[in-house]
């Protein structure tokens, strides 16, 4: 494929993955005074939709610059990628009930706890697209081979965009252990299904399961979803917490930040560990209502009552216009002006550390 073809070819991609009607700023006041710990509503027409309402994403005077960065940045150096370390299989030597995290990159972890292990969207493929050929490159390998996980109980899935929802990896991981169960939030299902993996189940905010001896929350976050150029919002987004006789583990998928951590919190904190989304923030403008930049990722984690606090979803993919170092630097700032540096956690992809 020449390069003007997969130019084109990024462009409409990334157009298809960002929602067109909302032209509002996103600097405004939204009145968010509600409770979000409830079912998520929908609009008359049956999409899902946030309980502040629809979410602002820039002008298009912002919008369309930002895209065309982001199809150049697919073709450059900009960034660098995170320090990466191979496992080695080493960070699964340790009894399945110690309870551990690590970083495989992006937004994806390996959790064990009381008993079970899971992932959080997970993905192996070395583009957050539909093809090979497009869209962001992976800057680093997956800190684990795929084909070296452990087994692997359970998957949760907060959203349908690319870089969370990755089809590929989910077949390969449905097909190398059936007994895995994929958890998603509602209208997920169906995709999952026609690409022939059947132990799907969706959840609406507020609704829990049970794998094994703890209990899986599916829980609001304020995002919003889009695959293709008419889906927008026809599938819930969502974070997750999982809790146990031992530990209490949060994912926070990707998302604004929000006074419905608070309510989380509250409910079913405090957490051991919440891992939460610290990348993909600039241009402000554009993100402000969809991604937290590093220093509401840590409001969130004291929202969360977390006593420690991992990063992610940065510096695998090179999705916005910050400089892909920037985030952990901001992170672990704003953790020391609160005397918490050390439950600020950074780890290189590939490292894992008990919680």
């Amino acid at each position: 494929m020449t390069f003007s073809a997969r130019a084109l070819l990024m462009a409409l991609l990334l157009v298809a993955s960002w929602n067109v009607p909302a032209l509002a700023g996103g600097e405004e006041e939204r009145d968010d005074g509600i409770r979000w710990l409830a079912p998520a509503p929908r609009t008359n027409d049956g999409r899902f939709t946030n309980p502040i309402g629809p979410l602002a994403h820039g002008t298009i005077g912002v919008r369309i610059p930002f895209l065309f960065r982001r199809v150049g940045a697919a073709f450059g150096t900009r960034p660098s990628a995170p320090v990466y370390e191979d496992s080695g299989g080493g960070v699964f030597r340790a009894p399945i009930d110690s309870p551990r995290v690590t970083w495989i990159g992006h937004a994806t972890v390996l959790v064990k706890m009381d008993g079970i292990r899971f992932l959080t969207d997970p993905t192996w493929s070395k583009t957050a697209s539909p093809v090979s050929f497009a869209g962001p490159p992976r800057l680093a390998p997956p800190g684990v081979a795929l084909e070296a996980l452990p087994p692997i109980d359970f998957v949760v899935i907060s959203h349908n965009h690319f870089d969370h929802l990755d089809l590929a990896t989910l077949v390969r991981l449905a097909k190398r252990d059936p007994l895995t169960q994929f958890l998603v939030p509602l209208g997920n299902g169906e995709l999952l299904r026609e690409a022939g993996i059947s132990r799907v189940l969706e959840l609406d905010w507020t609704e829990t399961t049970r794998i094994g001896d703890v209990v899986v929350h599916c829980l609001p976050v304020q995002h919003w979803s889009k695959r293709s150029l008419f889906d927008d919002d026809r599938a819930l987004w969502s974070s997750w917490a999982v809790t146990g006789p031992t530990r209490r583990f949060y994912y926070g998928g990707d998302t604004g930040y929000f006074t419905g951590f608070r309510e989380i919190g509250a409910a079913h904190g405090p957490f051991d560990l919440a891992v939460l989304p610290i990348g993909a923030y600039a241009p402000r403008e554009m993100m402000i209502e969809s991604h937290m930049n590093p220093e509401e990722a840590w409001q969130a984690a004291l929202d969360l009552e977390a006593a420690a606090a991992l990063g992610v979803h940065y510096g695998t993919f090179d999705l916005a216009d910050e400089p892909s170092d920037e985030p952990p630097r901001r992170f672990r700032a704003k953790a020391r002006l609160d005397g918490r540096e050390a439950d600020a956690w950074v780890l290189r992809i590939g490292e894992g550390r008990r919680f």
